[in-house]
């Protein structure tokens, strides 16, 4: 069996193998450039900026879900941005992932959020599945857009 619980300072070094791992899974490994102090300063540092909750099994996380609180202008509610749910393959099946989501769910509830929201990648046909399954919608019409690396300096360096 395993347990939900908050993610604990000494959970780090395995979160972090955890994110490779699925970056490993979304073969975007090469994109994988922060570092375990770094999670770490974000998760449990002075001023927190995301969380996360894991599923251990005998204290080790097998599985982790990341996120961070965002804010509706429609709903006048914050909400929670899932940014990341992994399940290691081998543990995956046993409603590991069920688990995390239900217990974000639960999170947003208690935090009286408006909504739970993520992205997926639209090849991940079995995550995709999954999601609906739990109750998810799909949005066919919004798109991500994202400014990193040398376009995120250019544009905070422009001028009105």
């Amino acid at each position: 069996m395993f347990e939900i619980r908050p993610a604990i300072p000494a959970d780090v070094p395995a979160i972090f193998s955890l994110i490779q791992a699925l970056a490993e899974y979304e073969k975007l490994a090469d994109q994988v450039t922060g570092s375990i102090d770094d999670l770490h300063s974000h998760l449990f540092g002075s001023k927190p900026l995301v969380h996360s909750i894991v599923a251990v099994i005998e204290n080790k996380p097998i599985a982790f879900a990341l996120f961070f609180y965002n804010y509706s202008t429609f709903l006048t509610k914050p909400g929670i941005y899932l940014e990341d749910l992994f399940v290691l393959p081998q543990y995956r099946g046993q409603g590991i992932g069920k688990a995390l989501l239900t217990r974000l769910a639960e999170i947003a509830v208690e935090q009286d959020c408006g909504r739970l929201e993520w992205s997926v990648l639209d090849w991940n046909d079995m995550a995709i599945g999954f999601y609906k399954r739990m109750g998810a919608t799909v949005l066919p019409d919004w798109r991500i857009c994202r400014v990193t690396g040398v376009a995120l300096t250019q544009m905070a360096a422009q001028q009105s």
